[in-house]
């Protein structure tokens, strides 16, 4: 495995160009257009978004999205769900992933985002500190999803302490299938 430190990635905020390369990274990465339509819908639909790109050269080579979420039953607000991360296939497991995860993490933490959840493989999130949500009584809304791969990180320790119930991601997320 390459070092992502030792790549030359710049992180950064997406912008309005980066919009096409976005798209195809999801869809390249995922295989299919699900993703990559969700990612558009939500830049048009959900303006408390956080959308980083990796690029190497100039080029765009890889996608992190971060969108609001709410939990039923719950008055806290300002968590966020990491998904999707899209990084070119040709590319992978060379830490931009990671690097992009990271930074968004932290982005967000400095903003004082509470928490962040994710569902994804249980291989991978937790080197970043997720854990099974249901340590924390979180359930996904969708009830096929396996508990090791719904995922919560406190980036305020004690965040979610007695918060329980269904973690909602936007509507466009319901698209996916």
């Amino acid at each position: 495995m390459i070092n992502h430190q030792s790549l030359n990635i710049e992180v950064r905020p997406e912008t309005d160009s980066d919009h096409l390369a976005i798209h195809r990274i999801n869809e390249l990465a995922f295989g299919r257009p699900q993703e990559a339509d969700i990612v558009d819908k939500l830049r048009d639909s959900c303006p408390e978004f956080l959308s980083l790109v990796a690029a190497m050269g100039g080029q765009v080579v890889g996608h992190i999205l971060f969108t609001p979420i709410t939990i039923e039953g719950s008055d806290r607000t300002g968590g966020m769900a990491l998904g999707p991360l899209a990084v070119m296939p040709e590319i992978q497991k060379q830490g931009i992933g990671s690097r992009l995860t990271i930074e968004g993490l932290e982005i967000l933490r400095r903003a004082g985002c509470p928490y962040v959840i994710v569902l994804g493989h249980p291989e991978y999130y937790p080197r970043f500190g997720f854990v099974p949500a249901s340590k924390f009584g979180l359930v996904s809304q969708w009830e096929s999803v396996p508990d090791e791969a719904f995922m919560a990180l406190e980036l305020i320790p004690g965040a979610l302490a007695g918060v329980s119930g269904v973690a909602r991601y936007r509507a466009e997320f319901d698209e996916v299938s």
